[in-house]
């Protein structure tokens, strides 16, 4: 209710400021997104607001919750540096790449010192299906932890590209998170995932197709970061493969391109991320969304289920 409400006068004043989106240059998106230039942007700071308020409000603020926000905000902090440089600078290209991996790394070290030396979360790594887990030590988990970190927040990145599309996954992804983390007695885990969840609807009111404003850098860094820290105190970080899979996914689609066009100089996908694919094929982009929020679901069910199934209180 809180982001319905300030939505319309947060969207009104970034109109008025002109914090318009910069598209890509053409040949790298669809063409039918030019028109998309200029429709506001740093949404994402509605998702962390209406996150933020009830979440201090309804919880009793414990330290793991508490980890999970700040790494949201961390998070997001880097994606907003990198939507004001885009603004100042009028262009596509806001924060260099080697600054936003450091940031994020700086911020995997700190999830990892409060969930290991304070929470006492275990370094190790959880095999579902084979039930099995194993002991990594601190230095490889720091690692586990910024492959977690980064890739998500990147994939989550990249998945918005289409009205809607990432804010619909990252809301039936952190579902499953919820329901992972009340079926685990954590409560204030529960709450943010549910209170992060309720963001993510409220804000596609706004991002929908056509959308009336983007989450930009903001939002998907913060959103990705709140995945990725809510895998790591819950122990999930295999898990995660199967709960994000369309994260996963769109963002396996720009690495397998990458490298067989530079070893075969050929092209696997006609554009990615892969939802550009489906765009290039003649979907329809209320198409695209609608059935990669159905897959997404799909995947989330069935890493809750995995989970579920080998959950020891």
């Amino acid at each position: 209710m809180l982001l319905m409400f300030l939505g319309p006068k947060f969207i009104a004043w970034l109109r008025a400021n002109e914090i318009g989106q910069f598209v890509r240059p053409q040949g790298l998106i669809p063409d039918a997104h030019a028109e998309k230039q200029g429709t506001p942007t740093m949404g994402g700071l509605l998702i962390v607001l209406a996150t933020l308020v009830p979440f201090v409000i309804l919880s009793s603020r414990s330290t793991e919750a508490m980890l999970v926000l700040v790494a949201t905000l961390a998070c997001g902090a880097i994606g907003f540096l990198d939507d004001w440089m885009k603004i100042v600078k009028k262009r596509s290209l806001g924060l260099a790449g080697w600054w936003r991996m450091l940031g994020l790394f700086v911020v995997s070290l700190g999830i990892v010192f409060v969930a290991v030396d304070v929470i006492g979360v275990a370094t190790s790594l959880q095999i579902p299906v084979l039930d099995r887990e194993f002991e990594i030590g601190v230095v490889a988990f720091i690692v586990v932890v910024f492959l977690v970190v980064s890739g998500f927040a990147n994939a989550v990145n990249l998945t918005d590209g289409l009205d809607g599309l990432a804010a619909g996954i990252a809301a039936i992804v952190l579902l499953a998170y919820t329901a992972i983390a009340f079926v685990s007695e954590r409560t204030d885990l529960a709450i943010f995932g549910a209170t992060l969840v309720g963001a993510c609807v409220g804000f596609l009111w706004f991002n929908s197709f056509p959308a009336q404003v983007f989450m930009g850098d903001t939002g998907s860094y913060a959103l990705g970061g709140a995945i990725a820290t809510m895998a790591v105190l819950t122990k999930t970080e295999i898990l995660l493969i199967v709960i994000g899979a369309m994260f996963v996914f769109e963002a396996l689609s720009v690495i397998i391109q990458v490298i067989v066009f530079k070893r075969y100089r050929m092209r696997v996908f006609l554009m990615t991320p892969v939802h550009h694919h489906f765009e290039m094929a003649g979907w329809s982009e209320t198409k695209i969304i609608v059935r990669f929020w159905l897959i997404a679901a799909i995947f989330a069910a069935v890493g809750f289920t995995l989970f579920y199934r080998d959950f020891q209180p």
